[in-house]
């Protein structure tokens, strides 16, 4: 396993990171077994582990707690913070008040006293980024903390955190966490490009495409949609949408590439992400061994240049065949209000 640099931190970690939202009550529920996932990945070189304290409502922390005891000082842990946690208000968003509960309810479950990286899971347009920042900072000070980032941001908010953090002398985002495949190459416009700007690690989620470059959802065969990803998100593996018609004719043209190439398609997306020189690390999420050790054995894959320009060809650069991001849409797209006059004052005369 190879290791980068995480932007300017100096922290060095590996290319594939063990992404860990498909344990727990979502995923794989055997807690002993996604222990072992756990540690066969350590095994293979990856010091990398990425979490959230909503995925599985804790749960996912619990186990990578678990799974690291007596291994601490082995791992750069990344979770992150912004979903709804349990009943009640004020348990989400980006809060100087939720986060400093939030943080001590991660380290709780992770049972360490530090994480490496703590990120902002997604924008929250109801508190200022100079108070999200500034709470981060102060975790910081207090080395709860070692770095903190920010997750599906767009390039603008990106922008934003980083003046306001250079205005107020506060520290800033060191990190982004976007969506990233072969199917979803938007951020290649604009994200990934300010992000080396600023010198910002980006490690990206998703690169299988939720599971559709997985290599078994192909056209004409069935598709179940009982479990793993297809079960949380059963729309995105309809093969009657017409989205979804697109990226099976696509998954057919990347399949006949892996197999010339000698790899599979899983290893094929994954080494696609690793090459473009704004990322640093690659979130692999299995939910079972067998899906690690296929995952794990496409790691020395470089993709040159010719086939690099065929993807190009099926998918082109700065292309999203389909909306990567179902959790989160900006506000300004979803509330009508905000894209309308009163209508007194629609008129141009």
């Amino acid at each position: 396993m190879r290791y980068r640099v995480l932007g300017g931190t100096g922290i060095e970690v590996s290319v594939h990171c063990l992404g860990t939202m498909m344990f727990g009550s979502v995923g794989n529920s055997d807690h002993e077994d996604s222990i072992r996932i756990i540690h066969a990945a350590l095994g293979q070189g990856i010091n990398f582990v990425d979490t959230a304290d909503m995925y599985s409502g804790g749960e996912s922390e619990e186990i990578v707690g678990k799974a690291l005891r007596g291994r601490r000082d082995e791992v750069v842990l990344a979770t992150k913070v912004h979903f709804q946690m349990g009943e009640g208000r004020n348990r989400s968003g980006n809060s100087r008040r939720w986060i400093l509960r939030a943080v001590e309810e991660s380290l709780k479950r992770l049972g360490t006293d530090w994480i490496d990286l703590y990120q902002v899971h997604r924008p929250d347009h109801t508190t200022e980024i100079e108070e999200t920042l500034s709470v981060l900072t102060d975790l910081v000070s207090q080395g709860k903390i070692r770095a903190f980032g920010c997750s599906t941001f767009p390039a603008e908010e990106i922008v934003e955190a980083q003046h306001v953090a250079e205005r107020r002398a506060l520290g800033r985002f060191r990190t982004e966490q976007p969506p990233y495949s072969i199917l979803a190459r938007g951020i290649e416009t604009s994200v990934l490009p300010v992000c080396q700007r600023y010198g910002m690690g980006v490690l990206v989620w998703s690169p299988l495409a939720s599971g559709f470059l997985s290599g078994k959802v192909r056209k004409d065969r069935p598709v179940d949609l009982s479990t793993g990803r297809a079960a949380l998100n059963p729309g995105r593996f309809d093969p009657s949408l017409p989205v979804n018609i697109t990226k099976l004719e696509i998954v057919e043209q990347l399949v006949e590439l892996a197999d010339g190439l000698g790899c599979t398609l899983p290893e094929l997306a994954v080494a696609f992400t690793v090459a473009h020189p704004a990322v640093t690390s690659a979130i692999i999420g299995p939910r079972t061994m067998e899906q690690l050790d296929g995952l794990l054995r496409g790691a020395t894959l470089a993709l040159d240049d010719a086939t690099l320009d065929r993807i190009d060809e099926i998918v082109p650069p700065g292309t999203n065949v389909y909306q990567p991001d179902g959790a989160w849409r900006s506000p300004v797209l979803t509330d009508p209000a905000r894209r309308r006059r009163p209508v007194p004052d629609r008129a141009a005369a």
